[in-house]
């Protein structure tokens, strides 16, 4: 059964750190892409940041330079760092991993930024 978990979510003021964590079982977690979409309120889900088997990294341009994603193939872990967050960096932050013929979310963790 494909499971993605996420956590570290909560309530920060702006300008605070935040991290996630996904920790996935029942997949091959090493052969897939993992990302983070968000979700805000009224808003569609946007992708937030992504990260290739072979660690290669790409991130949305509204979050370049305050966040990082990174893997731990032997945990089947993937993270997100968040610094500097800001009110509108508030959503729902979804795990996701993905190959060819293979789609898998987690259930989110609310991430809330305050001003």
């Amino acid at each position: 059964q494909v499971q993605l978990v996420e956590s570290g979510g909560g309530l920060v003021q702006a300008g605070r750190s935040l991290r996630l964590s996904c920790a996935a079982s029942g997949i091959a977690f090493s052969i897939n892409t993992m990302a983070w979409y968000r979700q805000a309120p009224g808003k569609q889900r946007e992708w937030v940041a992504g990260i290739s088997p072979g660690g290669v990294k790409n991130y949305a341009d509204s979050v370049k330079g305050r966040f990082t994603i990174s893997r731990d193939n032997a945990k089947n872990r993937v993270y997100l760092q968040m610094i500097s967050l800001k009110p509108e960096d508030t959503a729902v932050y979804y795990c996701n991993a993905h190959r060819i013929g293979f789609d898998s979310w987690g259930q989110g963790t609310q991430v809330t930024v305050s001003s």
